[in-house]
């Protein structure tokens, strides 16, 4: 009989993000720690006719954070998201493409609403401001194809850095970005590549997608201070803040990124995605498909509910939600559930759609590695209901050796993912790996 050959370890080794209240990956992990909302008036477009008036902007210069501007032509918002998190990730991972096999570096991205926003725009210019039933195809911008196919995303990261292994891009909604994460770790564990970009980017804060929330009464109505409104948990909830913005990971098989000396952040250990089959926008209350998920993660990853530390929850702020989550909580850890310490960062930065899992599972890296849990922000007067730690409104000062990510979105799409530190004999021989000279480019924790 042949054996089978061990399974590859991955790990992450570098993180980028863009999103509301910062430019980058330290002003992202200042924002979501230090529990202030990132939360305004709509300024995108005028939002007066809309129910719900506010969201999570992310001040973003695309020139300014290091795109061309053919690359800023040619490519939407939330691809150019994706473009710039992509290249902080690689710059703090220590890999420059040009030195690598690229063959074996591929690139997974994620995204729900693609390129809404640029195709609702060109429509306006073309149909005359929708006067014209026949539109005039002659006004459309030279590259509007791009903007009909989430692929461009992927396609226009591998072509920026030359890389020629697996592009994949995954649009399961709102867990759009954990499952872009999860495939690319299941990539690189049926050894396809060596490195994988892996994450997601999505700018849905447009007219019809605000108009299409709108009439599912899913966002928020709050017309009070604008960073008050995103409320996971909290019994005044009202709906979510619709957000923006990205996340890329780095995630890279262990030995490699041993042999050159590369700083770790976390390893990811396990992933599993469920889909309820129930109702397109309604969630089952005992919370079973996110609980299954929840423990084929767990036990992919090989850890206990009594050894989980945190829980990046999806926190959406919907009653449906966080109760649905709460009862997955209780079905999936038993009695570590009201132990073990849960936040949602949406209560911060809002509700990105496809990019948020992203996002979120970054927050769970460097709550590994700066052993501090965020907050949820605004969680003052907790649920009778979700009656578990959700860190309200200050963050707190805690060893996460094994963090749960988890997204829950429209369709009955239910998504798991385990981080975990390395060990410290393994964390030794990391440190021990890099160069004498080589400075740790994470920079010190928040």
């Amino acid at each position: 009989m042949t054996a089978r050959p061990a399974v590859r370890r991955v790990v992450v080794t570098g993180v980028g993000a863009v999103a509301p209240g910062g430019a980058g990956r330290e002003a992202f992990w200042r924002r979501i720690v230090g529990g202030q909302p990132a939360v305004r008036r709509i300024s995108r477009f005028d939002a007066s006719g809309y129910r719900s008036q506010i969201a999570a902007e992310a001040d973003f210069d695309p020139v300014a954070a290091g795109l061309s501007p053919q690359e800023v032509r040619r490519n939407a918002r939330f691809a150019q998201f994706a473009l710039v998190a992509a290249a902080e990730a690689l710059a703090d991972s220590g890999i420059t493409p040009e030195h690598e096999d690229t063959d074996r570096i591929g690139v997974c991205l994620g995204t729900a609403a693609g390129a809404t926003a640029t195709l609702e725009q060109e429509y306006a210019v073309a149909s005359d401001g929708g006067r014209d039933w026949e539109v005039h195809a002659e006004y459309g911008v030279p590259f509007l194809h791009r903007a009909m196919h989430p692929s461009s995303a992927a396609a226009e990261l591998s072509l920026r850095h030359g890389l020629h292994g697996p592009s994949v891009v995954v649009s399961t909604g709102c867990t759009s970005g954990i499952d872009a994460i999860g495939h690319a770790f299941q990539t690189l564990r049926d050894g396809e590549a060596d490195v994988v970009l892996a994450g997601a980017g999505d700018a849905p804060i447009s007219p019809v997608t605000v108009a299409c929330f709108d009439a599912v009464r899913a966002t928020t109505d709050f017309d009070g201070d604008p960073e008050r409104a995103s409320t996971a948990f909290d019994a005044r909830r009202s709906g979510f803040v619709l957000g923006e913005g990205g996340a890329v990971l780095v995630l890279e098989e262990m030995e490699r990124a041993v042999a050159r000396g590369a700083a770790v952040y976390c390893e990811v250990r396990g992933y599993d995605n469920r889909a309820n089959a129930y109702h397109m926008t309604g969630l089952r209350p005992d919370g079973y498909e996110l609980s299954e998920a929840i423990i084929t993660a767990m036990s992919e990853a090989g850890i206990s509910p009594g050894e989980l530390d945190y829980i990046s929850a999806h926190g959406s702020g919907t009653a449906q939600n966080d109760r649905h989550e709460t009862a997955a909580y209780k079905r999936a850890l038993g009695e570590h559930a009201r132990k073990v310490a849960i936040s949602s960062i949406k209560s911060v930065i809002g509700h990105s759609l496809g990019a948020i899992g992203a996002l979120e599972t970054a927050a769970c890296a460097l709550a590994i590695s700066r052993g501090k849990i965020p907050p949820t922000a605004n969680l003052v007067h907790p649920d009778p209901l979700c009656d578990l730690d959700y860190t309200p409104v200050f963050a707190r000062d805690q060893r996460v050796r094994h963090a749960l990510s988890v997204g829950s979105g429209f369709g009955g799409f239910q998504s798991a993912m385990v981080f975990s530190a390395l060990d410290a004999d393994e964390e030794r021989a990391a440190t021990d790996a890099r160069r004498p000279d080589e400075a740790d480019h994470r920079g010190a924790a928040a």
